[in-house]
């Protein structure tokens, strides 16, 4: 049997987690496995007949009044607590970094070894893992053992798919035994977002800026055009090092990892970091004065030319266009 650990903040799921469900229902298809899931927390509930649709035929719901919000340690002692239970043949959760960091845990816990980020998993008695390396510049293919397995679904490499058969998964729910040593790490306080600001991870537009920007005030033509395309806007490492941009707006390797249907790249040479953090991309569009920049041998469409230009005619167009 197949366990997947299913991320969410607070009930709302990560759809990333969709993507590891994907994976881990083949390759329990392949072995011929049950996929079972874990939620953790009363507040996960709501998404049962979601995690039904991938496939997943057991849900285990773990309820305990400190679980509803994320603390590394206690929800990786609640998995080690179902997985002596049940005995899983893998334990497998999506490559964001929570999921990571959750997985990493439980390695420890348990004195099992661990992969992340594979992009493909194949049955046997020790699993033959592919997974990306160095911000996913070189692919490892290894052998993984344990009892049992751990792995990590690398994000946006596969497409999440329902199953053609869903029905409503058996709900079990139980209750971990956990001290106060398990919470050490925990959420104590959340600074919110703006209501009207959409996520980074979650636009389907985004508009990064790099140095070419020249100024934290020059990001504000870039909050002009994302705010027409109802999109977001980003900054690549040297910005936020910059105190252009806070952290929190950070796309890359060491930021947020994003997937949008369209990445517009103002300014941004396209180190390997970056491109780690906006592979996810449907479209990316990237303006830039060098030609040789390495983001422009990567975009789907490439401008070359001053991006304060070429930003004021998209802007004028897109606002003629709006008329």
């Amino acid at each position: 049997m197949i366990l997947a650990i299913v991320e969410h903040d607070r009930g709302k799921l990560n759809p990333i987690s969709l993507e590891c469900l994907t994976l881990a229902r083949e390759l329990a298809r392949d072995s011929g496995d049950a996929l079972e899931a874990i939620l953790i927390g009363e507040v996960a509930r709501s998404m049962v007949q979601v995690v039904g649709r991938y496939g997943v035929s057991r849900v285990h719901l773990a309820t305990h009044d400190r679980l509803n919000d994320y603390a590394p340690e206690a929800w990786a002692r609640t998995v080690l607590q179902l997985v002596a239970r049940i005995q899983p043949e893998a334990v497998t959760v999506a490559g964001s970094d929570r999921g990571n960091e959750l997985l990493a845990h439980l390695a420890a816990l348990s004195r099992q070894p661990m992969a992340a980020n594979c992009i493909e998993v194949l049955s046997g008695d020790a699993y033959r893992v592919t997974r990306q390396r160095w911000g996913g510049s070189l692919l490892e293919e290894a052998l993984l053992k344990g009892d049992p397995k751990l792995f990590s679904v690398a994000p946006h490499t596969l497409e999440a798919q329902e199953t053609a058969a869903a029905t409503e998964p058996v709900t079990e729910t139980f209750t971990p035994e956990l001290d106060d040593k398990a919470f050490r790490v925990r959420i104590k306080e959340r600074v919110e977002r703006s209501a009207d600001k959409v996520s980074l991870s979650e636009a389907r537009v985004v508009v990064g800026g790099g140095r070419g920007v020249g100024s934290a005030e020059g990001f504000a033509r870039l909050e002009e055009l994302a705010a027409l395309l109802d999109g977001a806007v980003g900054g690549s490492r040297v910005v936020t090092n910059l105190g252009w941009r806070p952290h929190s707006d950070q796309i890359g390797q060491t930021g947020t990892r994003i997937a949008p249907e369209l990445y517009i790249a103002c300014g941004i040479s396209g180190a390997i970091q970056h491109m780690v953090g906006c592979k996810g991309a449907k479209n990316i569009l990237a303006i830039n004065m060098d030609r040789d920049a390495p983001i422009m041998s990567k975009a789907t469409y490439a401008v070359y030319g001053d991006l304060h230009e070429v930003l004021s005619a998209l802007i004028d167009e897109l606002r003629r266009r709006k008329l």
